[in-house]
């Protein structure tokens, strides 16, 4: 939530200046009764009637009357913004509620708030307040979505001033706002057991130790509390101090998504996007894994972890997985094309021993090819799906790039579960089609054909 508060009337502006800006809020009844009063006048003065210019008086002096009042109007406003949640998935709704109260000791005009948003998330909604009450609010609500992932600032709200009769029309600006961060939408994947990867301690389920709070591997000192069955005697004689021995740590399963983002990988634009599907599938991966208790770790060919370059993943259960999924979903919800050309950074990003390695890539060429393949050697299991430009471009813009399946055989060949995505694909058919090893065709993943 985020609250500010205005005074009318207290500018950083001089007298002159701020009554300047109020006749330039003059609506167009405002100026239609003032240009109309200064031709009655005129006429009056020429024509030597004295009726038409008491008429002419009147309609130029009220506008003049209402810029004034308005000017001089004083009362303090107060406003807050909750936004409900501040993280969405793209095609989902958030609800922005806005409170209006009146801190001061007169009651308000007519009022209008006026919030900004951007174009992406919807129109700019408005509404009016007839009349506040001292020491009343008033509370309204209204709904942002969005297609597009990203972060999107909420405000500033603008607090707009009128007069009963419509002639003047003062805005005042808020400066707090808040941020909507729309993820990328996300498929729920079945638990299948992918190709190479086992149930146990095998090489697909490479363990690493639980992050801290439990017990050390090596004795360690007495604490008060400690079973002193668990004496360790022979560390005790040599430290001269009671030693105890320290339970192995519960170990977990360890996961790695690589994403590939250049530019040159991907073609076309918008939410069907080949790009936009594989930063969605990773996103379901990602999910999926945490769910399942595995330490996550998201990379990009440009070489950035998340977590950094010195963790072993996120993850495990409860608050550490939710924290863990909302780090790497505001990640995903901005990442964009990079400009590089190749691999190679995600390459030495790459730790022998990461256990399950899966690959969202795009277009690649035969050295890029090589450079994968050589990832294998690294993970104890690797799934890679490939995007192809060729496919997913109905306009033929793809032509001429090397064909996917010569690509998909070499990574193969290096011990990859390789699957061709086409477009259209549901995430969930392609993830189960990599744990069956079907064919990959746009009809066995549900895409169109």
């Amino acid at each position: 939530m985020t609250t500010a508060a205005v005074r009318d009337g207290q500018r950083d502006e001089d007298d002159r200046g701020g009554l300047r800006a109020a006749f330039g809020g003059l609506t167009t009844r405002g100026r239609s009764f003032l240009a109309a009063g200064v031709a009655a006048a005129v006429c009056a003065y020429v024509l030597g009637q004295a009726d038409l210019l008491r008429v002419g008086l009147l309609l130029a002096v009220l506008p003049v009357l209402c810029v004034l009042v308005l000017h001089r109007t004083r009362y303090r406003v107060a406003t807050s913004r909750r936004l409900t949640p501040q993280r969405v998935a793209a095609g989902s709704e958030a609800r922005v509620q806005l409170r209006m109260e009146n801190v001061s000791k007169l009651p308000t005009g007519l009022l209008m708030l006026q919030d900004h948003v951007p174009y992406t998330l919807g129109s700019r909604p408005r509404f009016v307040l007839d009349r506040v009450e001292a020491g009343g609010r008033r509370e309204v609500s209204y709904r942002v979505r969005s297609d597009l992932r990203g972060r999107f600032p909420l405000g500033p709200l603008q607090l707009r001033l009128g007069d009963p009769f419509g002639m003047c029309e003062l805005t005042r600006s808020f400066s707090a706002y808040d941020t909507l961060t729309v993820v990328p939408r996300t498929e729920p994947l079945p638990p299948v057991a992918l190709s190479g990867e086992a149930a146990g301690q095998g090489e697909g389920r490479q363990r690493s130790l639980a992050l801290a709070g439990d017990d050390d591997v090596i004795p360690r000192a007495y604490r008060h509390g400690d079973d002193l069955r668990r004496v360790h005697w022979r560390s005790t004689a040599r430290y001269g101090e009671l030693m105890v021995r320290g339970e192995e740590q519960p170990q977990r399963a360890r996961c790695t998504v690589l994403l590939d983002t250049r530019r040159i990988a991907y073609r076309g634009a918008g939410p069907d996007a080949a790009f936009e599907w594989a930063v969605s599938g990773a996103a379901s991966v990602l999910t999926h894994m945490l769910e399942r208790g595995y330490a996550v770790r998201l990379i990009t060919d440009t070489g950035s972890s998340v977590p950094g370059d010195g963790g072993d993943g996120l993850g495990g259960s409860g608050q550490d997985a939710a924290d863990a999924a909302g780090l790497m979903m505001d990640t995903l919800a901005v990442v964009g094309h990079s400009d590089g050309a190749g691999l190679s950074r995600a390459s030495e990003a790459l730790r022998s021993g990461e256990g399950l390695l899966v690959a969202f890539l795009g277009d690649l060429d035969e050295r890029q090819a090589a450079l994968v393949a050589g990832m294998r050697a690294r993970a104890g299991a690797a799934v890679a799906f490939v995007l192809d430009s060729g496919d997913w471009q109905a306009d033929g813009s793809g032509e001429g790039r090397p064909p996917a399946g010569e690509r998909l055989r070499r990574l193969r060949e290096a011990g990859w579960t390789a699957v061709a995505v086409p477009p259209g694909a549901r995430i969930a058919d392609v993830w189960q089609g990599a744990a069956g090893g079907r064919p990959e065709t746009a009809q066995s993943y549900g895409g169109r054909s």
